[in-house]
């Protein structure tokens, strides 16, 4: 049995001259729920977009499944990682449910259409986001917010062992915020589903991660359980922010009060 289904090894990205991610090293655990969290500028959108090879890695730097990751096609990528970006833009007419559907493709062979079965599973999805009830509607129709949901169904059609989400809740209400980070657990959960997903919001980050990696000017700073990651020290190292931490009386989880 495979101890790491994702590797990371001394990982470098630039970008016109200015070093991004500078030799970070990770291995990440089957079934568990990882956030990267960190100040602007840190790197992190920038280390999921290598995961997923939506920006072009470094040959012999990641590895899926102990495979290269540029050694394998689009397609066999698509079949184990599924992605939710922070642009949710959609420049075509499709409907909520076409663009769902488009979670199956990755499955589906050269000028073969969907399954009755691809259908269940894109409706599945779109209940547990629920998004079913604009099903019918064109996703430019929609809002930020549905949009996301929609985007985020999609993945979940995906039907992959990864799970990479670029701050997923950055369009959403406090409720819906609440319901996504649900959802995504009980996926996480009940179906080990490895979930890596970028956060901005700290309290969150700590409530639902089992691990938190904390990015700081490219590199790893911590990667730790949340109440070894969010001390006051590494949080004044990487954001220059004085604050407050106590544990959530309900989930003994470390909170944090930015102290102005």
């Amino acid at each position: 049995m495979m101890k790491y289904p994702l590797r990371i090894q001394d990982l470098h990205w630039s970008f016109s001259e200015q070093r991004i991610l500078d030799g970070v090293n990770l291995s990440i655990q089957k079934g568990k729920f990882y956030s990267i969290i960190g100040p602007n500028g840190s790197g992190k959108t920038t280390l999921l977009k290598n995961i997923g090879s939506i920006l072009s890695p470094v040959k012999n730097t990641i590895f899926l499944e102990e495979q290269d990751i540029t050694s394998l096609s689009r397609r066999k990528i698509a079949q184990k990682i599924a992605s939710v970006p922070q642009n949710t833009e959609v420049d075509f007419s499709f409907t909520a449910f076409d663009i769902v559907l488009m979670g199956r493709t990755p499955y589906l062979g050269r000028f073969q259409g969907e399954s009755k079965e691809d259908q269940k599973i894109a409706e599945e999805a779109m209940k547990m986001t629920h998004t079913w009830h604009f099903r019918s509607k064109k996703i430019n129709e929609l809002s930020g917010g549905e949009r996301q949901r929609v985007i985020m169904a999609r993945a979940i059609a995906q039907k992959t062992s990864l799970l990479l989400l670029d701050e997923p809740i950055s369009h959403l209400d406090l409720q819906h915020q609440i319901e996504v980070m649900k959802m995504v657990k009980k996926l996480n959960q009940q179906q080990e589903v490895t979930v890596i997903a970028v956060l901005h919001d700290l309290n969150l980050a700590a409530e639902y991660s089992d691990i938190i990696i904390l990015l700081h000017e490219g590199s790893i700073l911590a990667m730790d359980h949340p109440k070894n990651v969010l001390t006051k020290e590494r949080i004044k190292e990487a954001y220059g922010l004085e604050v407050y931490i106590m544990k959530n009386p309900m989930t003994q989880r470390p909170h944090i009060i930015p102290i102005t």
